[in-house]
């Protein structure tokens, strides 16, 4: 099968006149980083022989041990639609796996990291993992030079149409070139805030679904420019509105069948389904500084702009933390609503499903749903009900994540190490800069 496969992409790199390939993987901080070469260098591809140096990517390997390779996934292959300087010769890509050169998987590879975790959830009898993500992002205007202005590109709002929606155009058009890659879009519309957007598409298995967030990432970001517009997944990139989130909505098959479906139950959610629930919860603060890796991450998990705060779960409330969305069937799944669009997929997701696998695996209980709006209550109200909070801040989730035995094994002993560094260092540095607001309120008073 794979040298048919091999043979089939060499045709069609030949027949649609490819000239470089964009070996593409993604680091700790979910950046993603590419290779690229000559369309001559195909078949040294494929088998598995491209090496580079690992130390130039951060939180990968110290200098001494630089060499590392890249096998590409042959399912991942893809043409972009878009031509070289106005000719028609064309840019493909490939999605890889780090590997070191002894051939055994790279235990800082995000990517490989994930499948370890799924090859523990075969291990409890799951067959597959699925993940349906909704990412929103911001459209800024570019300056006369080119580069990202502070200027929204409209001020529409939720659902608003054109004229309002400026943008209109812009996101049809990224629509239609995700369409062009075998994405199946959904959905696709202006968001609450000014500036801001979401594009929804079907739910994939958990490597591919994790595979199309940065591929959509980069299609967006390119169609942008082409409008004069810089796109941002930063979550909070203006105070006082809503920022951008990514929920992830998961579900658990066995043998083709939805395992958080039971259709004799009230609700028609299984005990695995309620168990997975109980596992999120009970680790919500550990894998929230995954889920959340940066500082303005917690500039947007602030009461009052729709992100949530509150660790608990509902059916159609959509203040607490987890949502289950109101179909069954085979469609039956559990929304996770504090990721953002910073956050590394393969990671989060990793930590997401072993959380959720030890809510099983422990035969844990949920807690009762909260179906009263959480932000009207009082702390009195939320103590009474158990209801505890997301970390405030980058630093309390780090350190929450340090304490959580089961998330850093989510993570790996390597990743963890290194994303821990990293995210402590940017503590820093953002602890001892002087803010704007800081000179405002303090400079004269003082």
């Amino acid at each position: 099968m794979s040298s048919k496969r091999k043979e089939e992409i060499k045709k069609e790199a030949k027949e649609r006149n490819v000239r470089f390939l964009r070996l593409m993987f993604t680091d700790i901080d979910g950046v993603i980083k590419n290779v690229e070469v000559p369309i001559s260098q195909l078949d040294k591809v494929m088998d598995n022989e491209m090496a580079f140096d690992g130390s130039s990517i951060d939180g990968f390997v110290e200098i001494d041990q630089s060499d590392m390779k890249l096998h590409p996934d042959l399912d991942t292959w893809l043409i972009f639609p878009w031509e070289l300087s106005s000719s028609d010769t064309r840019i493909a890509r490939f999605i890889c796996d780090v590997y070191m050169p002894s051939g055994e998987p790279f235990n800082g590879d995000p990517r490989s990291n994930l499948k370890r975790i799924l090859k523990e959830m075969e291990h409890l009898g799951f067959t597959e993992f699925n993940l349906g993500p909704e990412p929103e992002f911001f459209l800024f205007k570019l300056d006369e030079h080119g580069n990202p202005s502070e200027n929204l590109n409209d001020h529409g709002g939720y659902f608003d149409l054109a004229p309002t929606d400026l943008a209109e155009n812009c996101r049809r058009d990224i629509v239609l070139e995700l369409e062009a890659l075998g994405f199946e879009i959904e959905a696709s519309h202006h968001e609450a805030a000014p500036g801001q957007h979401e594009i929804d598409w079907k739910y994939a298995n958990a490597v591919e679904a994790c595979d199309n967030i940065q591929t959509f990432k980069l299609i967006v970001k390119t169609v942008a420019r082409k409008y004069g517009l810089h796109a941002t997944f930063m979550p909070k990139p203006i105070e006082n509105i809503s920022g951008s989130g990514m929920h992830f909505n998961m579900s658990l098959f066995k043998d083709g069948k939805n395992a958080f479906y039971d259709e004799n139950s009230e609700e028609g959610l299984s005990k695995t389904a309620y168990q997975f629930i109980a596992g999120l919860l009970d680790h919500a603060q550990a894998y929230t500084a995954i889920c959340n890796p940066i500082i303005n991450s917690y500039k947007r998990l602030t009461p009052g702009f729709e992100a949530p705060v509150y660790i608990a779960w509902s059916g159609t409330n959509r203040s607490p933390l987890i949502r289950v969305p109101s179909s069954r069937g085979q469609s039956t799944r559990v929304e996770l609503r504090s990721v953002d669009p910073t956050a590394n997929p393969y990671l989060a997701l990793a930590v997401l499903l072993k959380a959720g696998m030890k809510g099983i695996s422990e035969a844990k209980s949920a807690p009762n749903p909260i179906n009263k709006n959480i932000y009207n209550m009082d702390q009195f109200e939320r103590e009474e009900n158990q209801i505890k909070s997301l970390p405030m801040t980058l630093i309390e989730a780090i350190e929450a994540l340090k304490k959580d035995k089961t998330i850093i094994d989510a993570l790996g002993q390597h990743i963890f190490d290194r994303f821990v560094v990293a995210r402590e260092a940017d503590w820093r540095k953002y602890s001892t800069a002087v803010s704007k607001y800081e000179m405002d309120r303090y400079f004269k008073l003082y």
